[in-house]
């Protein structure tokens, strides 16, 4: 199973991470999301992931995407 973790800038509770969890949820391919509130960071794991497809879903939730951490 393949994965990308990226910082997230903007998240704030918990209403933040059920937020970028249902976007980043339909992406295809995706399997399991991650949010990690104190650190920002998202971890996604999954089959084929599109780092562009999930980058727009973290966007389309409303919040800012720094580079992906090495996974």
């Amino acid at each position: 199973m393949a994965q990308k973790q990226y910082i997230v800038t903007g998240m704030s509770c918990e209403h933040c991470v059920a937020s970028i969890k249902e976007e980043v949820s339909e992406v295809p391919g995706v399997r399991e999301v991650e949010v990690d509130l104190a650190a920002k960071a998202v971890t996604v794991r999954g089959t084929d992931l599109d780092d562009e497809r999930l980058r727009a879903a973290i966007v389309e939730a409303g919040y800012r995407v720094a580079d992906p951490l090495a996974a």
